[in-house]
């Protein structure tokens, strides 16, 4: 298998952002909200921030303390919501269990919905009539389109854990003109002769070893978003020793979506700074 990286993607995004953004006397501003002392939650905010700085973005952090109310959060998205100087918005995700994960990302306006995460951006974007799309999703696309392989009409599979995901992975799929399916993850075992039969896979569960190489067809295009902290061992979703005698293409992990993921993250506020920038002129 041939490994898709996602740093050469992620830099060449990354790239094209800073020559953007360095055309512009404002700047776009990301604000990030992380509540909890979530160690891989830390990390990946501390990414995000390098990155945002390293492209010359604006990064508004704030790390908070689990023991504050869902009042106390929303009166601070509420107060980012408003700020002129913040175009994208993002709570890091998990939230602490006390918390309503999707009333926190409701009360996010839509235009500065950093992550695509909100119902009325999902349901514009299912519907083919929304610009903000997924960021992980996204991402996967990208590293699919990297591959360098022909990709209309090839068969595409989904495992997913939820609905939600698997329905908005095939419509990002349609968009490359992969004609898709997915599946739930408890229900691998019932789908081999799907799973077996897909030009592309991707994989987004957090199940060290649920796709084994003998599960794969022979030439196909892997991306394995899923992510698990096993020892001190980060593993993904497929048996990665498993696929090495196989033709085709696969992400490794970690280091293949993760780096792509933030770079869409910052790409979209990027978007929605222009697209604010527009509204304030007319």
């Amino acid at each position: 298998m041939k490994l898709l990286y996602g740093k050469p993607v992620a830099e060449k995004i990354l790239g094209r952002l800073k020559t953007d953004i360095f055309r512009h006397a404002s700047k776009p501003g990301l604000a990030v909200i992380l509540v909890g002392d979530d160690q891989a939650s830390h990390l990946y905010v501390t990414l995000k921030e390098k990155m945002a700085k390293e492209i010359g973005m604006n990064f508004f952090r704030r790390d908070l303390s689990e023991n504050i109310s869902e009042d106390e959060l929303l009166l601070m998205i509420s107060q980012f919501n408003v700020d002129p100087n913040v175009h994208g918005i993002i709570v890091q995700l998990p939230l602490p269990k006390k918390f309503d994960t999707d009333r926190i990302i409701s009360a996010i306006m839509p235009q500065k919905d950093a992550d695509g995460f909100h119902s009325e951006n999902i349901e514009h974007f299912l519907a083919g009539t929304g610009n903000v799309w997924p960021v992980f999703p996204r991402a996967i696309m990208q590293l699919i389109e990297n591959s360098g392989e022909k990709l209309t009409g090839k068969n595409g599979v989904v495992v997913a854990n939820s609905h939600e995901f698997g329905k908005i992975m095939c419509a990002c799929l349609d968009k490359l003109e992969i004609s898709s399916e997915y599946v739930l993850s408890k229900d691998v075992s019932w789908n081999l002769g799907k799973i077996k039969a897909a030009d592309v896979l991707v994989s987004a569960v957090g199940s060290p070893g649920l796709i084994r190489g003998e599960m794969l067809k022979e030439g196909a295009i892997i991306i394995d978003g899923g992510i698990e902290k096993v020892d001190d061992k980060v593993l993904g979703d497929v048996d990665f020793g498993s696929t090495k005698e196989l033709s085709g293409h696969i992400t490794p992990v970690p280091g293949g979506v993760g780096p792509v993921t933030i770079a869409c993250l910052l790409e979209n506020v990027y978007l929605a700074f222009e697209a604010q920038q527009k509204e304030k002129k007319s």
